[in-house]
């Protein structure tokens, strides 16, 4: 781990990167950019990137894995190095691009910093990089190691359903009619298309099926822009340009926040497109013999927006032990209850797994009241979540 020496320089340096880092992200983000345009074209999300959420995602990483070096000198942030890790495995990250990143980042961090980057301040915060790079190399070598796929294959859609006005369901298989590799329950896919101005985006999509699906399924939401936000590039590709017959690159599956073996009673909760990866568990569980109960919760606008609500519904009915909540802000009545989540309203077992999946403002309030529930533990939480950010499930 950290060097005594490089932890003391990392700790009294820490508020001073913490709060330039957005501006050494942006100056990182440019001179990466400028040096290599393909990265921007072919690999990073240019909604994102305009949007100014990916350097956000970049800045807290930075700052978080160091805070924890500095605070836990003998453990890992092993949970937030493989959200990291299997996103890059989507993405076909590899380990000579590290060194790149590595270039542009430090010099980045001496222009914002000047004079307060001593050798002694260069030295620490290099070691706190290589310290996360060499993790994250290590995580994504095993990933692609049991992956059944490499790189992004073609697969051919064989029916698109239109689940809602802005919500729409692509069934594909392999386009050499191969074999469909086997995944689990909560995990998603990267897909490339190959955008007007010619550039390949990629975007992360949870699979909708429940494993053993002859076909990769997943549901995209079209994301609309506004003043801040620029429109989704890909979400609205999909939407409007792809039908039965055409192709798209779909990435081997990847993600940790997946379905465990437990008979411990769960809470499956969702808001919004949220509902994706909560659809395949749903499945899973409509299937098999699971002992304990399931609690189903989503909160959505309407009925009419919430994507996936018949299948939502009818796996719920299927299971032996189990109770679906639906919470809408509009039209209610006869279809669930009205207002925004509130488990007080909701019988939540002791012991309870509960996972979660939505905008960060709705899975913090659900963590919340799940804490005032007692769904925690000593030592690792229950609570297993994937939160709607731009870095997940929006194109």
């Amino acid at each position: 781990m950290l060097s005594e020496q490089s932890a003391a320089t990392v700790r009294a340096t820490l508020p001073a990167v913490g709060a330039a880092i957005g501006d050494i992200t942006e100056r990182f983000y440019s001179r990466l950019f400028a040096a290599h345009p393909e990265l921007l074209r072919d690999l990073f999300n240019r909604g994102n990137q305009a949007a100014g959420t990916q350097k956000q995602a970049l800045a807290g990483s930075i700052a978080a894995f160091a805070a924890h070096l500095v605070n836990n000198p003998d453990r890992r942030p092993d949970l937030m190095l493989r959200r990291i890790a299997h996103k890059h495995a989507s993405l076909g990250i590899r380990p000579e691009q590290y060194p790149v990143v590595h270039e542009h980042l430090f010099a980045a961090i001496a222009e914002v910093l000047g004079d307060a980057v001593t050798e002694e301040v260069a030295a620490a915060w290099t070691e706190v990089y290589w310290l996360m790079a060499n993790a994250l190399i290590a995580i994504e070598k095993t990933l692609y190691a049991a992956s059944e796929e490499s790189g992004l294959r073609q697969w051919k859609v064989v029916e698109r359903i239109d689940e809602t006005a802005d919500v729409a369901t692509f069934r594909l298989r392999p386009a050499d009619d191969g074999p469909v590799p086997a995944y689990r329950a909560g995990q998603y896919v990267s897909v490339g298309v190959r955008l007007a101005d010619g550039a390949r985006q990629i975007r992360q999509y949870s699979l909708t099926a429940a494993p053993g699906s002859p076909v990769r399924q997943f549901a995209v939401k079209r994301v609309p822009g506004d003043a801040v936000t620029p429109e989704g590039e890909v979400s609205n590709h999909l939407h409007a340009q792809v039908r039965e017959g055409d192709v798209l690159e779909l990435s081997a599956p990847y993600g940790d926040l997946v379905l465990e073996d437990t008979d411990a009673p769960l809470l499956l909760a969702s808001a919004g497109i949220g509902v994706t990866p909560m659809i395949a568990m749903l499945e899973q569980l409509s299937q098999g013999e699971h002992a304990g109960r399931v609690t189903v919760v989503h909160a959505d606008r309407s009925p009419a927006a919430h994507a996936l609500r018949g299948d939502h519904a009818a796996y719920a009915a299927k299971l032996a032990d189990g109770e679906a909540v639906f919470f809408y802000e509009e039209d209610a009545e006869g279809a669930g209850r009205p207002g925004l989540v509130d488990l007080g309203e909701v019988d939540v077992a002791p012991g309870t797994v509960a996972y979660l999946c939505g905008p960060l403002p709705f899975m913090r309030v659900v963590r919340e009241q799940l804490l005032r529930a007692g769904v925690a533990s000593k030592g690792r939480s229950p609570l297993k979540g994937r939160w709607g950010s731009p870095l997940l499930e929006r194109s």
